[in-house]
């Protein structure tokens, strides 16, 4: 094997090629979340175009009314799924999302097996974790397009947390791109950091690795504040708990459980083989890697979190998955598949032949190609008609909106029930006058000239998603009402007033009491006072960071 400096870029280049190679020649695999990322980024898209820069709402979930889903989903898988759509095309920003993802985490994984390992089998290791079944698993079947980007981090984040050297910073600096990717992955790889630093506290006998880990923690979550702070505060505003219902709960998804749910048995299935799969590779490459007293103090953590990660998959964890701060939200406890890989992969160069063997590389490289081509053709899902991307962006632009995420429906609101091709605004004489539809009844549509509508002059104009300016004009006292979800975040005034006495509406749209005669309603997006405070934290957290780099040498390790 060459040792040029490119070969592990050259390497790790064509293994993510060969593992997004089904996607390039069969088109996009429509995953279980395939839908709600396109439309997340088209909607961040058009907020571009209206001279939004950084949007909170989506316009077009619940049929048009809306919900406030990129307040509590991360920004950096939105961020560059859409720059990709808009500077390429939709048919091509997942593909070439997934790649970028799996070139990031190959890059990573080398510079973490790089610091215990000779450039071989840092190469080896950093090709492994680019075709390794759960990164394929969540590329093809699940889209998790946030959680494989957030899988490229967590290397960095071991890396820091293990290496002998100072590094809060870039520490800090993982632990936020982490939480600003992907909050599943953000608290697996937050608990993970915690067992990491107290294992090396532990081993080496000092208190510098568990202060490192809280300082990084600390600066990490500061800088990625503006996102958090909103989205944990935001969450009483929000129906939360609707994400961990029945089929969705830690205890339906331990290790081979069976439920009543037979699609949901396929996926906790398949993701049972891939966790004892991994595990047993990990194992195998702990036990080589003591062997050879391979990795020192490293090895010996790595090896700690690989019975913490069996124990979590099993019904006897239950406690620990419902006491621990926001373990629960997790959903699945093969999430932590997403630690195992990077354990794994960082043991298995560890444990690589310290003599040069032809085979040895020989064997290795048909294994990670099996497994980049394999895992392609094993996971990939078929697009059915509706779930392309041709007829998600051509129904996106007609504007007849799409179901909601129930945990982003405002407290109160009942977003099944929200008709659908519901006009911008409609004039009622009582707050629920509609006759037409029926809540969770088959394609509810609301009918103009229908009993208990106001025949008024309507101009309603959406600036951007977060900018409505609506004229009214009625001939007798009723409610504008807008189809639009109500949110604290709205500011709604009527005639340059704060409107004052809006009913509450089963669904949750947002209803104006108007007076008759001409008016104008304006609503427009505010920065909260959590929204202010998360931004100040992060601002803070910035100028830490800075000063930080600039003399964090001076500081004496405890």
């Amino acid at each position: 094997m060459t040792s040029s400096r490119f070969t592990p870029v050259l390497l790790v280049a064509c293994t993510a090629l060969l593992a997004t190679a089904t996607l390039f020649i069969r088109g996009n695999s429509c995953g279980h979340d395939f839908d709600f990322h396109l439309l997340s980024w088209m909607e961040v898209a058009r907020a571009w175009h209206t001279g939004l820069v950084y949007p909170h709402w989506v316009q077009d979930a619940n049929y048009g009314a809306g919900e406030p889903r990129l307040i509590f989903y991360p920004p950096a898988s939105w961020l560059l799924g859409a720059l990709l759509g808009v500077i390429t095309s939709w048919h091509a920003a997942p593909t070439l999302f997934v790649l970028l993802a799996l070139l990031a985490g190959g890059g990573s994984m080398y510079l973490l097996a790089r610091e215990w390992a000779p450039a071989e089998a840092a190469s080896f290791a950093a090709c492994l974790y680019v075709a390794n079944p759960y990164a394929m698993f969540v590329a093809y079947e699940r889209t998790a397009f946030g959680e494989l980007l957030a899988s490229a981090w967590l290397p960095f984040m071991v890396l820091f947390a293990l290496r002998s050297r100072e590094s809060v910073v870039p520490l800090g600096l993982s632990v936020a791109a982490l939480w600003l990717t992907n909050s599943p992955a953000a608290v697996v790889g937050s608990y993970l950091l915690a067992i990491l630093a107290l294992g090396m506290s532990i081993v080496q006998g000092k208190l510098w690795p568990a202060l490192r880990a809280a300082g990084g923690m600390g600066l990490g979550l500061g800088l990625a504040a503006f996102y958090i702070v909103p989205a944990a505060f935001e969450q009483r505003w929000v129906q939360i708990d609707r994400a961990i219902n029945p089929g969705m709960r830690v205890e339906d998804s331990f290790l081979f459980t069976h439920t009543s749910n037979d699609f949901h048995n396929q996926v906790l299935w398949t993701a049972s083989w891939i966790l004892l799969g991994e595990l047993a590779v990990a194992a195998v490459v702990a036990y080589v890697a003591w062997r050879k007293q391979a990795g020192g103090a490293a090895r010996i953590v790595l090896t700690a979190t690989l019975p913490v990660i069996l124990l979590l998959q099993l019904p006897v964890s239950d406690a620990i998955w419902k006491y621990t701060p926001h373990m629960k939200f997790l959903q699945f406890p093969w999430r932590w598949l997403v630690a195992l890989s990077v354990v794994a992969c960082a043991m298995a160069a560890m444990a690589w032949p310290t003599r040069r063997r032809w085979g040895t590389a020989v064997v290795a490289g048909v294994v990670i190609i099996a497994m980049a081509v394999g895992g392609g053709l094993l996971f990939f899902q078929p697009c059915d008609d509706e779930d392309a991307v041709a007829a998600q962006v051509a129904g996106f632009r007609q504007g007849g909106g799409s179901e909601g995420t129930d945990e982003y429906a405002p407290v109160g609101a009942d977003n099944p029930s929200i008709q659908q091709h519901l006009p911008l605004v409609r004039v009622l004489r009582a707050p629920q006058d509609d006759t037409a539809g029926t809540a969770n009844g088959d394609n509810p549509e609301w009918r103009a000239g229908d009993a208990g509508s106001i025949a008024a002059t309507v101009d309603a104009t959406r600036r951007n998603e977060e900018h409505w300016l609506v004229r009214v004009s009625t001939p007798e006292t009723g409610y504008a009402v807008l189809r639009l979800m109500d949110y604290p975040s709205w500011r709604v005034t009527i005639d340059d007033k704060v409107a004052s006495g809006r009913p509450i509406r089963d669904e949750g749209l947002i209803a104006v009491p108007v007076a008759a005669g001409s008016h104008t309603i304006e609503v427009q997006w505010m920065a909260t006072r959590d929204v202010i405070a998360g931004r100040a934290v992060s601002s803070i957290s910035l100028v830490a960071l800075v000063l930080m780099a600039a003399f964090g040498g001076k500081f004496r390790r405890v």
